[in-house]
């Protein structure tokens, strides 16, 4: 007998053929409406002041303008607004924007493209989503965690919620650190859960290791096992004070709690026997509350407004989710005093200022020039070179993360937006799809935003794995380039909806007269379809599409 094929093998199979009987009743109609005159749709409206906004933004580009004049550097000119639409969808939800997004973005003429697309992916679940699973990769990493105790999808659910009511940062953060309570009812003690091994409480080691990386931004966990050398400030006994916070923590049949009687004990190097660790943090003693327990009095002590570290922290990881490219890098190591780059000060100034508001950092994020520049120079003759990319000049061009070339894929297949509206078979599936192909692609773990660049493997992948030619073919329920080829009124209006599907772009000149020609001299019976099927499948093979620039 032959074995039976795993679930991964065919339950994709069985889902799109659901998929197809779900949404056929409807495809025509969606489409048609694609091709009409857009109608504009309400945006919520932004947030605080944009007059503030901008000129948090203009004094972060004044920072970088003193480098380049330092330098002799001049900075490209601005993008245009459908490259700055693709760049936040990116950054932000994981995928490029669908054709009826753009066609809503046309429609609207916004004085102020980037914030108001903002307007409407900060109040997205997608983008809560999004944000909330590349954060949680840093907190509790991609492990599976301990059975029975720990519930990673019920951390990010909570995660998701807490950024879509724009919860404050400092308060998310002090709710990881000193939660309590069950894994299940209070999913923000998955972060201390996570670490639980064979003894009978949370791994206090680890937990440091996370607080000084994810939060702070500083590898204090380097001395570990040995005071610091080459010149470093830490000693040993840093790291394991800072341990010693999480030695009360333990689990009970109520969850997570705190317990009196325990305590940290570790034997350090070039000493005979374990000995009690007191807690203490590794600067700045001053802040410590004088209230509350361990944990209670860590999370106050990490998250305090005269901490800069912790808004340092958040704003080089912000700055690398929106430029797939942190200010310092790695991440995770920011020098503790100095020199920071450009502009970091002046966010993490406005960061503490307004609130610890992460919303209000990417929208000063995205109002600076250094966001809204152009990847190329305005003169062909001069390209951009390494050092003016390397000092912001131009905006950096990199590989697309594994799951961003996964959902950009899935969504350039669908004109219309795939969002949480998006019929529940359909959505389910394309969680089957990304997580097959990660797995494939390779998954980047926790996010470090190291650039290695790409491999044979991964190329052909995309060339003769099913991901691209699955979401090409020609099935006219499912994927655009059919739908794109039996309704479009003509050849060049179907090649400017296949190049806005995938490349956020309309096509040059050049481009749209080749395509033309080819769906022209292919127009009859299945040949039209046929044809943008190939046309399709070749611009997302294009080196373009699985880059952001």
């Amino acid at each position: 007998m032959n074995p039976v094929p795993p679930p991964s093998r065919w339950l994709p199979r069985l889902l799109n053929v659901l998929v197809v009987a779900g949404v056929a009743a409807g495809a025509v109609w969606s489409v048609r409406e694609l091709f009409r005159p857009p109608v504009t749709s309400p945006r919520m409206a932004s947030p605080g002041s944009l007059q503030e906004i901008k000129a948090a933004a203009q004094a972060v580009d004044a920072s970088f303008a003193a480098t380049w004049t330092a330098r002799g550097l001049a900075p490209t000119p601005q993008a245009d607004d459908l490259t700055i639409m693709r760049r936040l969808s990116l950054a932000l939800t994981g995928s490029i924007p669908s054709l009826q997004e753009i066609r809503e973005a046309e429609a609207a003429k916004p004085q102020d493209m980037a914030q108001w697309w903002l307007s409407g992916l900060l109040t997205d679940r997608r983008t809560s989503d999004y944000l909330a699973e590349r954060l949680v990769r840093v907190y509790v990493g991609i492990e599976n965690g301990p059975f029975l105790i720990y519930r990673r999808r019920r951390l990010v659910d909570w995660l998701s919620a807490a950024l879509l009511d724009n919860r404050p940062y400092d308060q998310i953060v002090r709710s990881l650190i000193a939660g309590k309570g069950m894994w299940t009812t209070s999913p923000e003690v998955n972060f201390i859960t996570v670490t639980n091994t064979d003894k009978k409480g949370p791994d206090e080691a680890k937990l440091a290791a996370r607080v000084s990386r994810a939060f702070l931004g500083v590898r204090i966990d380097c001395v570990q096992c040995h005071d610091g050398k080459l010149g470093s400030t830490w000693k040993q006994e840093d790291f394991h004070k800072l341990a010693a916070y999480f030695g009360q923590a333990d689990f009970a049949l109520n969850g997570l709690r705190d317990d009196s009687k325990q305590s940290y004990n570790f034997r350090y190097l070039g000493r005979m026997e374990e000995e009690r660790v007191p807690a203490m943090v590794p600067w700045k003693p001053e802040m410590l509350p004088e209230k509350g327990g361990p944990r209670e009095k860590l999370a106050r002590w990490v998250t305090a407004k005269d901490n800069r570290p912790f808004a340092r922290a958040i704003v080089n990881r912000m700055w690398a989710l929106l430029f797939n490219r942190p200010l310092v890098s790695p991440v995770d190591d920011i020098p503790l005093e100095g020199p920071f780059p450009a502009g970091m000060e002046l966010l993490a100034d406005d960061f503490v200022a307004h609130g610890f508001d992460l919303q209000r950092l990417v929208r000063v994020m995205a109002a600076t020039r250094i966001f809204q520049q152009s990847s190329q120079s305005a003169d062909p003759g001069h390209p951009v070179t390494a050092e003016a990319e390397n000092l912001w000049a131009a905006f950096p061009v990199t590989r697309l993360r594994p799951e961003q070339m996964a959902g950009s894929v899935i969504q350039a297949a669908s004109l219309s937006t795939i969002d949480a509206d998006t019929h529940v078979l359909f959505r389910i599936k394309r969680d089957i799809d990304v997580g097959n192909f990660v797995k494939r692609y390779g998954d980047s773990g926790e996010d470090n935003f190291e650039d290695g660049g790409g491999t044979i493997p991964q190329r052909l992948l995309l060339m003769n794995g099913n991901m691209i030619s699955d979401n090409t073919n020609s099935n006219p329920f499912v994927n655009a380039s059919t739908r794109i080829g039996m309704l479009a009124p003509d050849h060049a209006s179907a090649v400017e909806a296949a190049y806005l599907s995938i490349f956020t772009r309309r096509p040059t000149e050049r481009e749209k007269s080749h395509f033309t020609g080819l769906l022209a001299a292919n127009k009859k019976g299945n040949m039209r379809n046929n044809a943008m099927s190939d046309l399709c499948w070749t611009l997302m093979n294009a080196t373009e599409f699985s880059w952001n620039h």
